[in-house]
């Protein structure tokens, strides 16, 4: 990881969970972590604790589902960085959106927009920014699921199922266009199991978070663990996809 002091890293969804541990983790490790969320108050008062760590973290009010909102960022990382080497898109929501009647439509559309287009708005952003400032070794790390691999048996859930497949395809899409431009940033798409954050409260997932509560679930330090391992490999390996689950999962 020493190659990344200094560098920058943005993270979505920094407010809490996985996001917050991340950013947390990547600040110990020397890095100047642009911390992106809707809630920035939380960012900051983790940028706070963060004080005196080897690197420095900002935080940045931003909503990913907006595009407007993500180019106004990173106009912002532009004209204050310059650049941006790292991108983790981690930002995400999950909602119940039956596929048998009575579906909420602006959840769905809520659920894709943030999953999946808002992921799509950062990567494009990130990768015009590494083009026009040279940087041709960055590294984008998508916070998928085990979820985008496999059908996971959550009723009321299908959709966000649907969600990580097309990130699992979306990272192996720009494997491939990364590939072919000749250039040299790495992809890499985590997909955890089961891991204690909010997003089932947030979603109000009642059936999900009753069958989360008798399995072993992941802690949030574990993805930010996995981040690091992803990084710190050689520029020439490229860690493509990282399945983690918690020992005794059944799924």
């Amino acid at each position: 990881m020493e190659r990344w002091a200094g560098k920058i890293a943005l993270v979505t969804g920094a407010s809490s969970g996985i996001g917050a541990a991340i950013a947390k983790e990547l600040v110990q490790q020397g890095m100047v972590v642009l911390g992106v969320a809707r809630r920035v108050d939380r960012v900051k008062e983790l940028e706070a604790s963060l004080r005196g760590a080897k690197g420095k973290l900002h935080a940045v009010k931003g909503d990913v589902s907006d595009e407007a909102d993500v180019t106004r960022v990173f106009d912002w990382v532009r004209s204050q960085f310059g650049k941006v080497h790292v991108l983790v898109n981690n930002a995400g929501i999950a909602r119940n959106v039956p596929l048998t009647g009575g579906a909420n439509l602006s959840d769905m559309r809520a659920l894709f927009q943030t999953n999946v287009f808002g992921l799509f708005y950062c990567t494009d952003a990130a990768v015009t920014l590494m083009k026009d400032s040279g940087v041709d070794d960055g590294h984008i790390i998508h916070i998928n699921s085990i979820a985008g691999h496999h059908i996971v048996p959550m009723p009321g859930n299908y959709v966000y199922v649907a969600s990580k497949f097309a990130v699992t395809a979306l990272a192996e899409g720009l494997r491939r266009e990364l590939r072919d431009a000749k250039m040299k940033t790495r992809i890499t798409c985590i997909s955890p199991g089961f891991v204690s954050t909010e997003i089932t409260s947030s979603g109000k997932l009642e059936e999900v978070e009753k069958m989360m509560a008798n399995m072993p679930s992941l802690d949030s330090k574990d993805i930010a663990q996995a981040v690091v391992y992803a990084l710190g490999a050689p520029p020439t390996v490229q860690v493509h996809d990282v399945m983690i689950k918690p020992l005794g999962e059944m799924i």
